[in-house]
């Protein structure tokens, strides 16, 4: 790794933990109530309870919550789909975008409910203004503000005793937005203005370029309010882009700070929750452990990701092509599908967060990557997304880690385990081996009929190991609701967008319910007092043991899979 891209790397990181104790403070304190924003913000969360007829003070069991998340959710995915499907009606349409495809509409909105925000479309040729913004920057709020509530809920369930009231759903979902989401996102969308990212509702300019030709005489550059949609995007692990290029348009991302400010918006929610939880609960080191856990995993793979794009192609460089020299070290590097104005260490840096949380936003094409440069970010996204993860989504998949991971230990000392002052029995670990194998179990199949299937072979360019890897992380990226896609593959088929909506379903709904099943079952449990046979879970021997679970079940799970598609087309480029 050259001198520059390591200082980028640690400047990143290094900002993102300065960020991690006041941000986790802010949030605990929101969902605590006890928020100093409210003598400003308070009037607007208590309108809307009373506009809605919530009683605030009214708390839910695990069911009640569950039901309340999936009735919001599903209501929003009918609303996002009549929107896109009526928008020519609409107004603001200046581009006079006709009805979005079935298939496509119910993908999409599908894709936006479950934070996924996988997009089948370019977004400058399809959508109306008015889709961008009632439809899905408002699905980008709520969605990220329903993972959070999931967490909150889990966070309770571990941290009360004899009880069956989780909170309420709705008042965490408002708080989520008003006290998180919004004062964030305004700052952030006045921040990205500032370096040039388009705020407006004109329509699209046809301008004559400065040199013409006989096949080109005019460009049509597309407008509308993108940096509204890019903040809230980036802040809620989203993902998706305005435009189709996503976060590589200049419109979207047009200078190395905005790419700064974007990456950091990728990681700071995710990375403070861990303090939020430790201060939920009264026991920091808990939330610290699991963050130095996230870290031990998340910057060894990006180093490897980043050294192996600046490495570049052996095979070009054995043809004397120039890879952009770097250093002495790396004389060649892979800018393939890379923007000049951020470089290889960015775009690789950016690929890996956008991966270990569920955004799934992108700044270069992942497609042309190195073979083991496109292996890390997929590699990431099949971690169960417990690394950062999706907002609240992320932190509650590595919750449920940590109870698998002290259930084996007390299988080895013959020990009931225990975590936070409550046993870990027969129902928890039931509802977390269906959590962690709903996921790997439906992106194997899809795959599997995605590579046999001729309506799904049709829509590949590319054969052999480059196809099965643009299969293989299409599913992976929708069940895991990132978003982000490899490239060459035409999702836009009705094969995927029917089949891609049921994975984005299951890989939310399918882990968030059983969540909420645990987290009502261990808000019913005693405590148990601390004893010298107790297995403390904030040691470096304890980070150690979920490190190598989580790292286990991931290399379990998908290396065989991995062997087909990255490993072998690694091999076949180094000549093996």
């Amino acid at each position: 790794m050259t001198a520059n891209g390591m200082l980028q790397a640690v400047l990143f990181l290094g900002i993102i933990l300065l960020l991690v104790k006041p941000l986790g403070l802010y949030m605990a304190k929101v969902y605590e109530g006890q928020c100093f924003m409210d003598p400003v913000l308070g009037f607007f969360e208590r309108s809307l309870y009373r506009l809605c007829a919530v009683k605030p003070t009214q708390e839910m069991d695990w069911k009640e919550y569950a039901v309340s998340m999936l009735v919001f959710n599903l209501l929003g995915i009918i609303i996002v789909y009549f929107i896109q499907r009526f928008q020519q009606f609409l107004p603001l349409n200046p581009q006079h975008f006709t009805a979005v495809p079935v298939d496509l509409a119910f993908n999409t909105a599908v894709s936006f409910a479950t934070n996924t925000n996988w997009q089948a479309y370019g977004g400058e040729n399809t959508l109306s203004y008015l889709t961008q913004m009632l439809a899905l920057t408002v699905q980008n709020f709520v969605s990220a503000a329903s993972g959070i509530a999931v967490l909150v809920a889990l966070i309770r369930g571990l941290k009360r005793h004899e009880t069956k009231q989780l909170g309420n759903f709705w008042v965490d979902l408002t708080r989520g937005i008003i006290y998180i989401f919004l004062p964030l996102s305004v700052l952030l969308a006045i921040a990205l203005v500032s370096q040039g990212v388009i705020q407006n509702l004109d329509a699209y300019q046809i301008i004559t370029p400065l040199q013409t030709s006989t096949a080109i005489h005019s460009q049509t550059i597309p407008m509308g309010p993108a940096a509204s949609q890019i903040a809230i995007k980036q802040l809620g692990t989203n993902g998706g882009g305005f435009f189709n290029a996503n976060s590589a348009h200049p419109f979207e991302n047009p200078t190395p700070l905005s790419n700064f400010l974007e990456m950091l918006a990728i990681l700071l929610i995710p990375a403070a929750l861990c303090y939020t939880f430790g201060r939920i609960i009264n026991n920091q080191r808990q939330g610290w452990a699991i963050l130095i856990a996230m870290l031990i995993i998340f910057v060894p793979l990006t180093s490897i990701d980043i050294i192996a794009e600046q490495y570049g192609n052996p095979a070009l460089t054995q043809l004397g092509v120039n890879q952009h020299p770097q250093d002495d070290l790396f004389p060649g590097g892979n800018m393939e599908g890379k923007e000049t104005r951020f470089g290889i260490t960015d775009s690789a840096l950016w690929a890996s967060a956008t991966t270990a949380t569920a955004n799934g936003s992108v700044n270069a094409m992942h497609d042309s990557f190195t073979p083991l440069g496109g292996l890390i970010p997929l590699w990431l996204i099949q971690f169960a997304e417990v690394v950062f993860g999706g907002v609240g989504c992320g932190l509650a998949e590595m919750l449920i880690f940590i109870m698998i991971t002290v259930f084996i230990a007390g299988l080895m000392v013959g020990r009931t385990p225990e975590y936070l002052g409550k046993k870990i029995e027969a129902y928890e670990i039931k509802m977390a081996s269906l959590i962690m194998l709903i996921m790997p179990l439906t992106v194997l199949v899809c795959t599997a009929f995605g590579v046999i299937l001729p309506v799904a072979k049709n829509a590949m360019a590319n054969p052999g190991a480059h196809g099965f890897t643009e299969v293989l992380y299409a599913f992976t990226s929708m069940a895991n609701n990132n978003g982000s896609a490899f490239g060459g593959l035409n999702a836009d088929t009705p094969f995927f967008n029917i089949l891609g909506s049921i994975v984005m379903l299951i890989g939310r709904y399918g882990i968030a319910v059983p969540v909420l099943a645990i987290a009502g079952a261990l808000a019913q449990k005693k405590a148990v007092p601390v004893s010298p046979g107790t297995l403390p879970t904030h040691t470096p021997l304890f980070i150690f043991l979920l490190v190598s679970v989580v790292i286990i079940v991931g290399a379990l799970t998908f290396f065989p899979a991995l062997a087909l598609g990255p490993i072998v087309e690694q091999l076949m480029m180094i000549g093996k």
